[in-house]
């Protein structure tokens, strides 16, 4: 009687865990619109949601937002959980409401890119003193590449964007590959992973592309949670082990990471300190 007794309550406490799992409300997922647009982007970072959600015994729901700054604002104020953002869109979600690095993504297994600086070869550009008097197109402003490391660099050489182009624009890093392959823009700020996936992808060609300027290495992008979630350690712990096997995982699933992305490697808001300082040096970063 005794045993039976045991084994009930081994199967009741069972069906309760289990029950309290499933209770638990999904983790809001957000990714940054990293694909040619937001339709692409959910059918790409959906195997990782999904991989994440068996993984951590917890529904995860994806959400693309096609803004980097939007993506900062949504962390901060928890409509995301867990974001796959650019560096520069951290370090703003980190400073403005407590946000917390986790891990880096690997590309081709660094943890590391660059920003670039763009043209078409028939531009006439060949360095950066040759952009003066022509159109220039930046990312959104909440992007590292596309916006941030380039005012910086500018700023460095006494460059003023908005008196020494004859046209400043913003516009999404997609956009930006295509206007200049067409010589519709005279040069543009990307990032070479970007630039490199169009060509693959036969989105751009690489005889229509020329890099001008390449900044020093950056942080590659964050996997940032909230303040909130950051405080459930145990949670975070599973999650960073989640990650760290995906490079053993895409083995078998390939899918689970577009093409070059190898994995994850766990860093925290210390790596992303070089971003923290270009921020703070051009003003678009608030001392804490």
């Amino acid at each position: 009687m005794k045993y039976w007794s045991c084994l009930l309550a081994t199967f009741v406490g069972a069906l309760l865990s289990t029950a309290a799992l499933a209770a638990e409300p999904p983790l809001k997922f957000g990714v940054g619109l990293f694909q040619p647009n937001r339709d692409k982007n959910d059918a790409t970072y959906r195997p990782l949601a999904d991989y994440l959600a068996a993984r951590l015994n917890r529904p995860v729901a994806l959400r693309t937002v096609d803004s980097w700054e939007g993506l900062a604002k949504s962390l901060a104020n928890g409509e995301t959980d867990i974001a796959l953002m650019g560096p520069w869109g951290y370090v703003l979600a980190n400073n403005e409401a407590g946000a917390q690095a986790v891990a880096s993504i690997l590309y081709d297994d660094k943890p590391e890119y660059h920003a670039i600086i763009v043209t078409h070869p028939d531009s006439g550009i060949r360095t950066v003193a040759d952009l003066k008097g022509r159109t220039f197109a930046f990312g959104d402003k909440g992007s590292t590449s596309g916006y941030l490391i380039p005012l910086h660099f500018f700023m460095t050489q006494g460059i003023n964007p908005d008196s020494y182009f004859a046209k400043v624009l913003h516009a999404p890093h997609q956009a930006i590959e295509t206007q200049v392959t067409q010589g519709v823009l005279d040069a543009g700020a990307d990032y070479n992973r970007n630039r490199t996936a169009m060509i693959e992808q036969g989105l751009i060609r690489a005889d229509q592309s020329k890099i001008v300027w390449q900044s020093a290495p950056l942080p590659n992008d964050a996997v940032a949670v909230s303040r909130a979630l950051f405080a459930d350690q145990a949670l975070i712990a599973r999650l960073q082990a989640a990650l760290l096997d995906v490079g053993q995982a895409l083995k078998t699933q390939p899918g689970l990471l577009p093409p070059h992305y190898t994995g994850f490697v766990i860093r925290d808001n210390g790596f992303y300190k070089p971003i923290r300082d270009a921020g703070l040096a051009t003003g678009k970063l608030r001392p804490k």
